[in-house]
């Protein structure tokens, strides 16, 4: 019997090779820059969004992917599978679980179940990882649903902002807290927690920042996966790597440069770590 297919969107994060070894189906958010339209990590790459992303005057836009190329791509799968597992980023933040539904009860010939994570970026990716290792095991549908589910509160996500500007620009904040954190040289640390963002604390210096972020990540018990994520800031993920790397194993580190969809609000220079625990 064919194995379950897997597929998530690319607010999921994770490296291509490692998407392509797993046979994980990423479908493209898109950005737009004035009247053009891109495809994140088809049309435009980290690198070249970044660059555009600081000189430009006005912030992209960002929006899901049509349901009717949700639609093509599970018509797709469904020559290869008659079972598909879909996890997705945080149903109430974007439109991108919606339309994967709309796209998935007007597909017959294959049974699909969707699952929103209430995560983002690589603790999003690790549910995904996970599912994937275990279907090309053999795993059924139903049983790489509870195991997503199961994993789901262990999964977690913290970042560090570089700037406020980027967040309050798209309308994240309120322009007092942008100005404040501008003026302090604040550096904002944030989780996602229950599907929403929330601040963790504000930190006045970057290096002391770096050190919160690993004394949390540490703090927060036995370590299964973990994933270090930048946004144009290749450097202080290698630093917050090799701070990791002093009680993790390095080479299982996994390092990740998140997309123009989620770039757009964060801005360059934000560093972050996801991770996954074990089971107590």
């Amino acid at each position: 019997m064919p194995h379950v297919k897997i597929l998530t969107d690319s607010l999921a994060d994770i490296p291509p090779p490692m998407a392509q070894a797993l046979d994980i189906t990423a479908v493209p958010c898109i950005v737009r820059f004035g009247e053009t339209e891109y495809r994140d990590r088809v049309d435009l790459f980290p690198p070249e969004f970044y660059q555009r992303l600081s000189s430009s005057a006005t912030l992209p836009t960002t929006s899901q992917p049509a349901t009717g190329v949700f639609e093509d791509i599970y018509r797709k799968l469904a020559q290869e599978s008659d079972q598909i597992l879909a996890i997705h980023t945080i149903a109430s933040l974007s439109g991108i679980f919606n339309a994967s539904r709309i796209a998935a009860e007007n597909i017959s010939n294959v049974h699909i179940e969707l699952i929103d994570s209430q995560q983002v970026t690589m603790s999003l990716g690790w549910l995904v990882i996970l599912a994937a290792r275990a279907a090309r095991a053999g795993a059924s549908l139903s049983e790489l649903r509870a195991l997503v589910e199961g994993a789901m509160p262990r999964v977690h996500v913290i970042g560090m902002l570089n700037t406020l500007e980027y967040a309050q620009r798209g309308g994240r904040l309120g322009k007092g807290a942008a100005l404040v954190g501008t003026l302090l040289n604040v550096k904002p640390l944030i989780s996602i927690v229950n599907g929403e963002v929330v601040p963790v604390e504000n930190v006045r210096t970057q290096k002391r920042a770096l050190e919160r972020l690993i004394e949390i990540v540490l703090g927060s018990g036995p370590i299964q996966e973990l994933a270090v994520i930048h946004s144009a800031a290749p450097e202080l993920a290698q630093r917050v790597t090799q701070m990791l790397a002093a009680t993790f194993p390095e080479d299982q580190i996994v390092v990740s440069e998140t997309g123009p969809v989620l770039g757009t609000h964060v801005g360059p220079g934000a560093v972050g770590i996801a991770w996954l625990t074990g089971r107590y």
